[in-house]
């Protein structure tokens, strides 16, 4: 086999790293030699710790005849107090890990506070709060991937 530099010839070289799912092939053939490289992306995602859930609250008798506040209490992102994420991501609810959360389920925060980050591409975006009011609850776990428009946190 004479070894040839030829495009078709290489095209089939790099073919032959992708089927074979190899990273790298070498070939020599006297003072001539060819090396194709595949570069392989591994994606690993942080693992994310399960949700902590507040305990629920009872409910006083007022509240228990009165039945849920229509589609946006079985819909959190048809809630008129949803923040919902700017783009796609992953959510950390603290600053860095061991650090303590930004919010908290019951806490009053201002407009314009900050609530959580979403880092997409390296970059980690501060997601404030667009109004003032309480937590009502938090939607997503540190650590969780998140999509565009997705609710994160119920402001009220």
């Amino acid at each position: 086999m004479s070894l040839s530099f030829d495009p078709k010839t290489l095209a089939e070289l790099a073919a032959l790293l992708t089927q074979a799912d190899l990273s790298e092939i070498e070939l020599a053939e006297g003072d001539r030699k060819v090396r194709l490289v595949r570069t392989i992306q591994h994606i690993t995602m942080p693992v994310a710790a399960a949700p902590v859930m507040a305990a629920p609250v009872a409910a006083s008798p007022a509240h228990a005849a009165a039945p849920a506040a229509g589609p946006a209490a079985a819909d959190p992102a048809k809630h008129p107090g949803a923040v919902k994420s700017p783009m796609v991501g992953v959510a950390y609810l603290s600053a860095e890990p061991g650090a303590p959360p930004y919010i908290a389920v019951g806490q009053s925060v201002e407009a314009g506070a900050i609530l959580l980050l979403v880092e997409a591409m390296k970059t980690f975006n501060q997601i404030k709060a667009p109004k003032a009011g309480v937590v009502k609850s938090i939607l997503i776990a540190s650590g969780q991937p998140v999509e565009y428009d997705e609710p994160l946190v119920i402001i009220e």
